[in-house]
């Protein structure tokens, strides 16, 4: 199955970091427990890593209001063999 990185950006403001978090505490998003937050540090984004059939089911496990402004990006990992082919196709 594939994996997914999916990235909720939110502004700066206090009162909209709560009433982000309190979506996903409402919504009982599984994701809220794999979430990673980068408010403390003034990034305003939160991500979660999971696996879904694909991108259309992993937005919708994001909370209504905020499925706009969500990025969902596949991820893979390439071994050795891989880079060293793509290297080869980019000549």
């Amino acid at each position: 199955m594939p994996n997914y990185l999916i990235e909720i950006p939110h502004s700066g403001d206090i009162p909209e970091c709560q009433q982000v978090i309190k979506l996903f505490v409402e919504s009982g998003s599984h994701l809220l427990t794999n979430a990673h937050w980068g408010c403390k540090d003034g990034i305003h984004k939160a991500w979660f890593i999971s696996d879904f059939e694909n991108k259309e089911q992993a937005l919708q496990t994001v909370p209504g209001y905020l499925r706009r402004k969500a990025s969902i990006i596949e991820l893979v990992k390439f071994d050795k063999g891989d880079i060293a082919k793509f290297a080869k196709a980019e000549k």
